[in-house]
């Protein structure tokens, strides 16, 4: 299914009041010149929008987005709420975070604040609804950003009063009386029963763990005010003007439903930072992150690409592309030459409509001066600035790339990732990275693949779609794979918990027609794998089945790893790179799903009208007749 009609561009995020007001009309030229069409402002301004309370100076933003729209470029409005300015603390002392060991989260950098807190919420909107009357309607302001990066600096859980009142009236609201609420959370086990909503606390400080459920219901509550706090601001802006909305959000961050927030904007964004991801996030060896050191890792970015698409409904930007070192990991390399260019084509590649490099110029002053931009601090350019220019005529020359829908699908859900984080029995076991190592394996194999979320109700149209560690199946999925014709796999640790978080019977996975329970677990060790027959391992996790269903691949030890009853398939625990290819390669052939294993870092992407390939080697690779060069890109027509 091609989505087509949508022109791709480039843009930049830009501070006018970081710089002399007389400089902003050489910028935009410049940026015009360079062939950008959006400008991201305001996300941090509050101070300068807002000197004192309740008085407004709007002139200079007024100016700079006058200057920027005479220059031909739109303008991505963003609301200032990330960061309120130090007189709102005196006005409303409590409404700053509190972190899991009850220290106060201060002023003095941003993001300080507490989702709960009601009367920042009432500040918040009085800001947002004084933007949206003015700006609404301003022909220059073609889109919207809410707030910057939700749950940037573990900000989503807050312990404050404000959190815990609000816990406790979610709590009522959800449970009606302290006894459905202590039948949900199994209280009486260790005497932890509650006579009142007033008794609940937050699940911290505790003596040893607090009650799973406990904690699984703090995070729902502390989701759910990141939703609220972001429809709050969507409402108001759509009374005035009729310019998308999107949030940025970011790179493998769970702590929210980012589905949910989706529902109320029409484009999710998001801020991608290869190499400090690379560096800073993602749990690989030595040698592959000193492979790729200057050009990240060759399936992250991607990822997102996908999950966002698949947040957005199909509407997708990136915000922020890093354009050369960062500041903010624990080592900051400089790009390979050509990677700015790379990562822009593919997030083009996976239907992105617009490319946003974070920054236009570096910052010589605060916290982020060694942060860089397309342009240096004395204005001439960096690195990057050509490899824009670059993109920016290929992408007027290129016709519209499109988006196709894929043949293989994978569910991803970050209510699991809370609970695996709640409960993860084995310190190397983790939701997400179990679902990232799922798509690398098909990623490897030259496959398209489609995140949908853990709702989904329709998996018409594909061929083959896989379901690692969902906790909970959610009815709408039940039944669509009831219905589904195609291959299924699922696990390991699928189903294997209710919402209340208990373990359910019939015990796990509980999937129809297939006789197979969980009856034990074992996390295990990195140096403890459990060899298969076939090949390959076990890792991190490992189920032992017993039932009558077809075992497909079993262990050493003789238990099985993979069982079937038609075309679902189950596993019983954490495949290797080995055990994961040849299990995903005869899931394709199964299906009659072209596979095409690549050389490691070379990565293909099929669009509605191209296939392109993108070398993250810092040498070049033949593949298909072709050479493509470090860093290079290459595409085809279909």
């Amino acid at each position: 299914m091609k989505r087509a009609g949508l022109m791709r561009s480039l843009g930049v995020c830009y501070y006018p009041e970081h710089w002399d007001e007389a400089q902003w009309a050489e910028d935009a030229a410049r940026m015009a010149a360079l062939g950008l069409t959006w400008v991201r402002i305001g996300e941090f301004a509050w101070s300068r929008m807002e000197p004192e309370p309740s008085r407004m100076d709007w002139g200079w933003l007024d100016r700079a987005i006058d200057t920027l729209g005479r220059a031909g470029l739109k303008v991505v409005l963003g609301t200032p709420t990330a960061t309120p300015p130090r007189w709102m603390i005196d006005r409303h002392p409590d409404m700053l975070a509190v972190d899991k060991e009850g220290r106060t989260r201060g002023f003095g950098s941003r993001r300080h604040y507490c989702f709960s807190h009601q009367g920042y919420r009432a500040e918040c909107a009085r800001i947002v609804g004084l933007m949206a009357e003015r700006y609404g309607r301003n022909p220059h302001v073609a889109a919207w950003q809410t707030d910057n990066e939700y749950a940037c600096h573990d900000t989503v859980l807050s312990y404050s009063p404000a959190a815990k009142a609000g816990f406790q009236d979610w709590l009522a609201q959800k449970y009606q009386s302290p006894d459905a609420l202590n039948r949900a959370w199994g209280t009486v086990f260790w005497s932890m029963e509650y006579r009142d909503f007033a008794e609940v606390g937050l699940p911290n400080l505790t003596v040893t763990e607090p009650a799973p459920a406990h904690v699984m219901d703090f995070r729902r509550y502390s989701s759910d005010q990141v939703a609220a706090f972001n429809r709050l601001q969507v409402e108001i802006i759509r009374k005035h003007s009729p310019a998308p909305i999107s949030h940025n959000y970011m790179g493998a961050i769970t702590d929210f439903d980012h589905f949910d927030v989706g529902t109320d904007l029409e484009i999710a964004a998001w801020d991608s930072y290869p190499l400090g991801f690379l560096s800073d996030r993602i749990p690989a060896d030595a040698e592959h992150k000193r492979r790729f050191v200057r050009q990240g890792d060759p399936d992250f970015q991607a990822f997102h690409h996908d999950l966002y698409r698949a947040v957005g409904r199909g509407r997708w930007w990136i915000m922020e592309q890093q354009p050369g070192p960062v500041n903010w990991a624990p080592y900051n390399p400089d790009p390979l030459p050509g990677m700015a260019r790379l990562w822009a084509w593919e997030a083009f590649a996976h239907g992105a409509e617009a490319v946003c490099y974070f920054r236009w110029r570096q910052a010589p002053f605060a916290q982020e001066q060694m942060h860089a931009g397309l342009l240096r601090p004395d204005s001439a350019p960096a690195q990057a600035f050509d490899e824009a220019g670059q993109v920016a005529k290929e992408l007027a020359a290129m016709p519209d790339v499109g988006t196709a829908r894929a043949d293989v699908a994978l569910v991803f859900d970050y209510a699991s990732a809370w609970a695996w984080e709640t409960q993860p029995q084995g310190r190397s076991f983790s939701y997400f990275w179990l679902v990232f190592h799922v798509y690398k394996g098909l990623r490897r194999l030259g496959l398209n693949v489609d995140i949908l979320p853990p709702d989904t109700s329709d998996l018409s149209g594909y061929r083959l779609v896989l379901a690692p560690g969902l906790f909970t199946l959610s009815e709408p999925l039940k039944s669509a794979l009831a219905g589904f014709k195609g291959t299924a796999v699922l696990g390991p640790r699928t189903n294997s918990k209710t919402p209340d978080f208990a373990i359910p019977v019939p015990l796990p996975p509980a999937l129809p027609g297939l006789d197979a329970r969980v009856i034990r677990v074992e996390s295990l060790p990195p140096d403890v794998p459990v060899p298969l027959a076939m090949g390959g391992a076990l890792i991190n996790w490992r189920e032992k089945l017993e039932g009558g269903a077809t075992v497909v691949e079993a262990s050493e030890d003789g238990w099985p790893a993979v069982v079937s009853a038609g075309k679902t398939h189950y596993l019983a625990g954490w495949p290797d790179d080995q055990a994961l290819g040849r299990i995903l390669q005869r899931a394709c052939a199964t299906e009659g799903i072209e596979t095409d294993p690549l050389p490691e870092g070379l990565r293909r992407r099929d669009t509605g009208t191209h296939r392109f390939l993108f070398n993250y080697n810092a040498v070049p690779v033949e593949w298909g007749g072709v050479t493509i060069p470090p860093a290079g890109v290459h595409w085809t027509a279909t």
